[in-house]
């Protein structure tokens, strides 16, 4: 076909540059975005990356995605809205009851009905019909669970490289009890270098969190989180929430680190009673963070946020705590020989871990979700 019409070439080579850039351009600002763990906006990408061909959203999408899949094994999902949210936690049994009455209704009495469904739908996806989705993207990891525990094992040869690169004990004392003095990073000796990417105390904090928010029915009273996290030697004052040399904090006292996974999504902060008022679902912005006021009479309670529920997953949370109460309370003999007894006591831990699942979803409330 070219070789009849040759003018066409180069328009059509240009068109493929174009897409090209913009392909590697989404790519990188997804990257980017993530790695300060801030969703990435369909508007931006709109006007970072597309303009002013902006109906070429699903083409480059898809090709980006098919990019940082192949080459860096991550996606991009968009986080559900607090609408989404809520539903899954119960709304679509109300919805249910509403479509029961709408049926059973005739008359004046249906039509008053169908407004009023329709007034409820409206408000919970912030006035919008059309609004289905948050429009807002994190990326996240699609390796494979197996892969994953196998790149996590320690590795003697990577354990002594990694602590020849180290500092030395002398140099710097783990052991401090200054909360502000930097950590320096840990080594595991494992393919996936926990100690320049994630920061592991810090999010040992989050999912531990997470649990107690779980186990509690999926809402937790902010007197009853700061409580625990006393028990936990984790005092409002202070900075115990330590990061190590990689990351551009120091330490966090936790008033700032529940500030941080809020704007992070991980978790969200409510007024007690907010999703029932009128414009209750609106979310403020990162300068209008809540924070702790002793002569407020509002009253707070702690959720899980969009981010966790994509990226964690209740069911992952409950495994966590199950098998850390397992392994805990059990001892195992790693050098007992005999296959049969190791095979009868392994079989016997992941029967403790799925009883205790099941009392975690129990505590919930419901049905754990899974990452979709």
């Amino acid at each position: 076909m070219f070789a009849r019409y040759p003018k066409f070439r180069p328009k059509i080579n240009y068109i493929n540059q174009e897409l090209e850039r913009r392909i590697n351009d989404l790519v990188r600002i997804a990257l980017f975005t993530e790695q300060k763990r801030i969703p990435l906006r369909r508007d931006e990408i709109t006007k970072k990356v597309l303009a002013p061909y902006n109906r070429l959203f699903n083409r480059v999408f898809a090709e980006a995605q098919k990019r940082l899949k192949e080459t860096f094994g991550l996606e991009l999902v968009e986080l559900p809205t607090r609408a989404g949210l809520e539903k899954d936690d119960g709304g679509g049994a109300a919805a249910e009851d509403d479509l029961a009455e709408a049926r059973k209704a005739t008359g004046m009495k249906k039509k008053m009905y169908v407004i009023h469904l329709q007034t409820r739908y409206l408000r919970a996806n912030g006035g919008s019909a059309a609004a289905s989705g948050s429009k807002s993207y994190i990326l996240r990891s699609t390796l494979n669970s197996t892969l994953i525990d196998i790149a996590a094992q320690t590795d003697e040869n990577i354990l002594e490289e990694e602590a020849a690169d180290l500092p030395s004990d002398d140099d710097s004392d783990m052991d401090s009890e200054d909360d502000d003095e930097e950590r320096p990073p840990r080594s595991y000796g494992s393919i996936i270098s926990w100690s320049h990417t994630e920061q592991v105390g810090s999010l040992g904090i989050l999912y531990v969190i997470l649990a107690l928010i779980l186990v509690h029915g999926r809402v937790l009273p902010e007197s009853d989180l700061r409580s625990f996290l006393r028990q936990l030697h984790l005092p409002a004052n202070g900075s115990p929430v330590h990061f190590t040399t990689s990351s551009t904090l120091r330490s966090l006292s936790v008033d700032n680190y529940l500030h941080l996974l809020w704007r992070q999504q991980y978790l969200e902060r409510r007024v007690v009673g907010e999703a029932n008022k009128p414009g209750g679902n609106k979310r403020m912005r990162a300068t209008q963070a809540p924070r702790d006021d002793e002569n407020s009479n509002q009253m707070y309670e702690w959720r899980w946020g969009p981010r966790a529920i994509c990226e964690v997953g209740e069911q992952k949370i409950a495994e966590f705590v199950a098998e850390f109460m397992v392994d805990g309370g059990d001892a195992d003999d790693e050098e007992d020989n005999n296959r049969a007894n190791r095979n009868r006591r392994q079989a016997a831990k992941e029967e403790k871990v799925k009883k205790m699942v099941t009392g975690i979803e129990k505590a919930a409330g419901g049905r754990l979700s899974a990452i979709s």
